[in-house]
């Protein structure tokens, strides 16, 4: 039982860490800052999802079945846009114009009603790159953890699966000692 609790932990570890994604962009340009939920059966009534800079700037509260206004730093006013037709498939996605270098810096999408959050780590860079096209928007192919998070992930992995082949051969040794223990 142990073992199993041991498994289960590293799988929620490997499935948190890796959850992070970087995104490159350039000044003056525009970013999709990507956010998504597991669950794809959302009611407008309990989408309750926020967007925060560096862990605590508000960038934008997305609750469409509140009437008051939305919460936001004055430095995203009229710089931020959500797609609200998005929101019953699960996508939470953000779109940052205008970006700045103090844009830069770690997004957090904290999905409340589910308890899940996603990390996109935002990039600045000065001029456009011939990866990133002439508009200096990011595009979701290539977006995948970044170099050391992708260690952080494998090393994960290959330790998860160490655990796995150790208590299998565990178990298989316990199994043979019964069936040897039964035919003397």
């Amino acid at each position: 039982m142990n073992s199993c609790c041991f498994i289960c932990v590293f799988a929620v570890l490997i499935n948190k860490v890796c959850l992070q994604v970087t995104v490159e962009a350039v000044i003056g340009g525009s970013v999709v800052l990507p956010c998504s939920s597991t669950q794809h059966d959302h009611k407008l009534q309990d989408i309750d999802l926020s967007w925060r800079h560096n862990g605590s700037i508000i960038v934008v509260d997305i609750i469409p079945h509140r009437t008051s206004p939305m919460t936001q730093d004055p430095k995203y006013k009229n710089r931020t846009e959500t797609f609200p037709e998005e929101y019953l498939r699960g996508n939470f996605s953000i779109k940052l114009n205008n970006l700045q270098h103090t844009d830069a810096g770690q997004y957090i999408c904290y999905i409340l009603h589910s308890s899940q959050y996603q990390t996109v780590e935002l990039i600045i860079n000065d001029s456009v790159s011939t990866e990133q096209g002439n508009q200096g928007e990011t595009d979701h192919e290539g977006m995948g953890p970044s170099l050391p998070l992708l260690l952080v992930c494998i090393i994960l992995l290959v330790l998860l699966i160490s655990v796995i082949v150790f208590i299998v051969v565990f178990l298989r040794k316990k199994v043979l000692n019964q069936l040897r223990g039964s035919h003397s």
